[in-house]
């Protein structure tokens, strides 16, 4: 039954959900293969609202050799920026009034496998900050937290903005920037 939801699940997210045969989307799929199959720890999907960014990064996770550990995506842009720490990196009993107790992020819980980072241009810079590290140096520290945690996931960021201009502008990290755009799939 495992094998069967397994199957079904990746026969979902199949390439055959993203359509087109057009020169530009033959050369998505490609890209989706290629990031599949290497394990690329870091992908960046850029596109307009609408083009199949969620769907390329299911695409990626579901091909890969992680596609047994979780995939878990988060919405940069629907969550407050007092809670999106707290959700990416979980907290210690204690760290604040209401944290009666320890709570895994969603670093911690996708272990092994992939973090979606949705409308990444839209989280904030001390934030950014705190994702640069993750990348640099593979681990993470929980709110409240004295020790910090390896973290072996695949990080997918997407945006509909333009980021080389928010960098020029100020409001996104130049360093987080180059480091995201390593394997880079425009839709």
């Amino acid at each position: 039954e495992v094998d069967y939801f397994r199957r079904e699940i990746r026969k979902k997210y199949d390439y055959d959900n993203l359509i087109g045969n057009s020169p530009k989307m033959i050369e998505v799929f490609k890209m989706i293969k290629v990031c599949a199959e290497t394990d690329a720890k870091i992908v960046l999907v850029l596109g307009e609202s609408g083009t199949g960014k969620q769907l390329v990064a299911r695409a990626i996770h579901y091909h890969s050799a992680r596609s047994q550990a979780p995939f878990i995506e988060i919405n940069c842009a629907a969550i407050p920026d007092n809670l999106l720490e707290n959700e990416l990196f979980g907290h210690e009993r204690g760290a604040y009034t209401d944290a009666q107790a320890s709570h895994k992020g969603i670093f911690e819980a996708a272990a092994g496998g992939t973090v979606f980072l949705d409308e990444i241009g839209d989280m904030p810079l001390p934030m950014q900050a705190k994702i640069l590290k993750v990348i640099d140096s593979k681990k993470f520290r929980r709110l409240g937290g004295s020790k910090d945690r390896d973290v072996d996931v695949r990080i997918i960021a997407a945006t509909n903005q333009d980021l080389p201009g928010m960098v020029k502008d100020g409001q996104f990290r130049g360093d987080l920037f180059f480091r995201l755009n390593v394997m880079n799939i425009p839709l």
